[in-house]
Parts: structure tokens; sequence; C-alpha cells
């Protein structure tokens, strides 16, 4: 684990406050100083800061400058900026946030605040890295599952897509519905572990191979394990899931109707979808109309029957992506 002290750039045009604040945070903090808003800039550009106390009121660049220049860089974007000024104008504030601050302290300043506003930002700055970490180590397993099967990147995406456009129009919130974005392209992550002989066998599969082909789900979920990061439950879920059918046929458990978990019953769904609709060394893509009466025949079977009449809805943003990710 690193040792390094967390990075704040201190920005004030008058020295006397940059000297209460560094007596403040000198201890827990390393610290960096500019005395205007140019000064700044290049000290961001140099050193990439963890988060940035900024005062607002100051000859040149204000701080509603410095925040608006920050925000439009794509390297510094992401770094938190509090202001700390005197202003208690609630416009100046509306305005503050409005350019991409995340909190204000006001002047003078208490020590106990500023301690108080630093850690918590910088918390939340760790989470969201902690968070976006996960997500790459989920992508990175769902590439390496690709490299073991005929499906390609582009089908994983379009799935993954339409996932995610069938779980906003049944309810989902934004951010469950983004979740299942990530998480669906681990739906196959099990075969893995299935030998390439019978993976990547060109002809139908003996009933001990098909057998062996069965236990992909399970190996997926064991590969992703119990956790406490909700993307990696989801991802579990749709690996162990996904194979499950709304009449009780499917495996490896054989649930039923909403026993299935949705987001794998959408997964299903969408991932039969783009497969038929899609080009394999094995098959010519099947067209929208066909694919759509396969879909329809197996509605109350194979898929949820809500779930065939929701896709059919969303047909013209499904075709969207279908264009966009076209092979």
């Amino acid at each position: 684990m690193s040792t390094e002290l967390p990075v704040i750039l201190l920005v004030d045009d008058e020295p006397t406050n940059l000297r209460v604040l560094r007596t403040v945070l000198h201890e827990q903090y390393r610290l960096l100083f500019a005395k205007s808003g140019e000064e700044a800039l290049l000290l961001v550009a140099q050193h990439r800061p963890d988060l940035i106390l900024l005062d607002v009121m100051m000859p040149g660049m204000t701080g509603f400058d410095v925040c608006t220049a920050l925000k439009a860089d794509a390297g510094s974007c992401h770094i938190p900026v509090i202001f700390v000024t005197a202003l208690r104008d609630e416009i100046d504030e509306t305005r503050g946030f409005e350019v991409g601050a995340v909190d204000y302290i006001t002047k003078p300043i208490s020590p106990a605040v500023v301690k108080a506003r630093v850690k918590t930002h910088l918390s939340l700055v760790q989470a969201d890295m902690l968070k976006q970490t996960r997500l790459q180590v989920i992508q990175r397993l769902g590439r390496a599952a690709e490299y073991k099967d005929n499906e390609t990147g582009l089908h994983i995406l379009r799935m993954s897509h339409y996932a995610q456009i069938l779980a906003l129009a049944i309810g989902f919130s934004e951010a469950h519905a983004e979740e299942l974005l990530h998480a669906a392209p681990m739906h196959d992550i099990g075969k893995i572990g299935i030998a390439d002989h019978i993976l990547l066998k060109p002809g139908k599969l003996t009933p001990e191979e098909f057998r062996e082909m069965q236990r992909h789900p399970l190996i997926g979920a064991e590969i992703l394990g119990v956790c406490d990061s909700s993307l990696l439950q989801m991802a579990r879920t749709v690996a162990l899931y996904h194979h499950e059918k709304w009449d009780g046929s499917g495996y490896p458990h054989g649930l039923q109707a909403e026993a299935i978990p949705i987001e794998a019953r959408i997964v299903a769904l969408c991932d039969v979808f783009d497969a038929l609709t899609s080009t394999r060394p094995y098959k010519q893509a099947w067209s929208v109309e066909d694919t759509l009466s396969h879909i329809r025949s197996q509605k109350g079977l194979h898929f949820d029957p809500a779930l065939v009449d929701i896709l059919e809805q969303q047909l013209p943003k499904i075709l969207e992506i279908k264009a966009r990710w076209a092979e």
C-alpha cells in the first residue's frame, strides 16, 4: 500500500491566508502553494494534486475562471475543487457549483471544518478510484473470456447496451441500469473453464460434452465469487443465471419465472437477440423480423413475456445500437 500523502494545492493571493491553511493541513498532507490563478494552472499541469482549495476573489483570473479552466481539461476535470472565500452571497455559491466546485468553506476558516471537508472529499475521490478499478478488472475479465469464444467484443458491447435500454424501460434507476451495462459482459466468463475442444467444436456437442458446457454458469459464479461490491454481485448473478428459462427448463438450477433474477432474464434475452442477428463462423445473420418471430415463439418458454414486449417497444433504440457497433 502506498504511504504517500495526498497532495493538496492551496490557491490564494494573500500570503497570510496560505500560511493559515498551511498550519491547519501540513501535518496530514503534502501541500503546494499558488498566489494566482495562472500559477495554479501551471502547478496542476505539473503535479496533478488530489484536491484544490481555491480562493474566489483574486486579481487576474478569479477562482471561477480557474475552476472553469480545470473542468474543461481532461487531465484535471476530475480533481475536486473547494472554494475558500469570504463571499456569502447565495448567487456566488450557485455560480461556484455551476463551474464545477464540490464545496465551499467560508473565511475566516475554522480548522475543524477545513480538516473535515478535505478528509470527506478525498475519501470520495478514493471511493471513485476504487469503483473505477473494479470496473476495469471486470472489463478485462470480459476481454479474457472473449479470447476463449467465437463471440466478438462487438457482440458483448451491443448486448450490454441492449440490456441497459431494457433495464431503464422497466424502471431501473440510471445507476442500476449502468451497473447492468458493466456487469452484462461477464455473463459467459465461466467459459474460461471449459476445454477448448468442447468450446470451439464446430459441430454438435455430444450429450456428455453438452453437460460439461452447462457447467460454465457455475464456473463463472465461482470465478466472480462473493464480495461486497454491488457491481461484482450483479456480474455473478448474471453469470450464474443467464441460462435459466422462464418455464423452468434452463440450467444450472432449473429456476422458473420470477425466481430467476431480473438482471439475468434481461441479459438472456439481449444475448439471444444479438447472437441471432449477427454473423458467426457457423451461421449467417438472421433478419430482425425472423429473430423477433423466434423470440415471440419463446415468449413464456425461454423468455420473460413482459421483457419480450419491452424489447419490441424499445426496438428503435436497440437498432440504433446495432447500427452504431456493426461487425
